[in-house]
């Protein structure tokens, strides 16, 4: 499988499932860990800089998605539901450089699914209102999402080669 991408406007949600060649935990990793997230979460290119991580509920991402003429574009992740290497939710909300809210946001649903030597990894995305949601796929969300989980799977590849000669 490649990767499932579905838009249910009536539900405001999007669905994203991508199967990716490493086990659970290293899968986990490059989502939790910001060393590994700002690897590939943003598109090239664009690069992801994480200032703040606090991986717990309550606790939050703020970061910024920097384009190649140097202008950020910050969010806020808040974690409100984690379960290790298996689930967590957060609602995501972009912001300005000082952490101020632009509402509406986004809740964002991870499940990890252990299958051996894959993981697939089903992300569900809700949007406090349609208007929001139709902004944010007419922005390039989509395609974004396309170079965001294709960086992963390079990333993931580097790293399992890496785990498997260290063994």
């Amino acid at each position: 499988m490649d990767m499932d991408f579905v838009v249910n406007k009536e539900t405001k949600t999007v669905t994203i499932t991508k199967e990716f060649n490493a086990g659970r935990d290293l899968v986990w990793d490059a989502y939790t860990k910001p060393e590994l997230l700002d690897q590939w979460w943003a598109p090239k290119p664009f690069e992801s800089r994480t200032k703040v991580l606090d991986f717990e509920v309550g606790g939050r991402r703020f970061y910024a998605m920097v384009g190649p003429d140097g202008a950020e574009r910050w969010a806020v992740q808040r974690y409100t539901s984690i379960t290790p290497k298996t689930n967590f939710k957060f609602f995501n909300a972009f912001a300005d450089a000082d952490e101020n809210l632009h509402l509406p946001g986004s809740d964002w649903n991870f499940d990890f699914i252990d299958q051996g030597d894959t993981t697939t990894v089903s992300v569900s995305i809700y949007n406090e209102s349609l208007e929001r949601m139709e902004m944010i796929l007419a922005s390039g969300f989509t395609e974004g999402a396309k170079a965001q989980l294709q960086n992963l799977a390079k990333l993931l590849a580097v790293l399992s080669k890496k785990s498997s000669s260290e063994q």
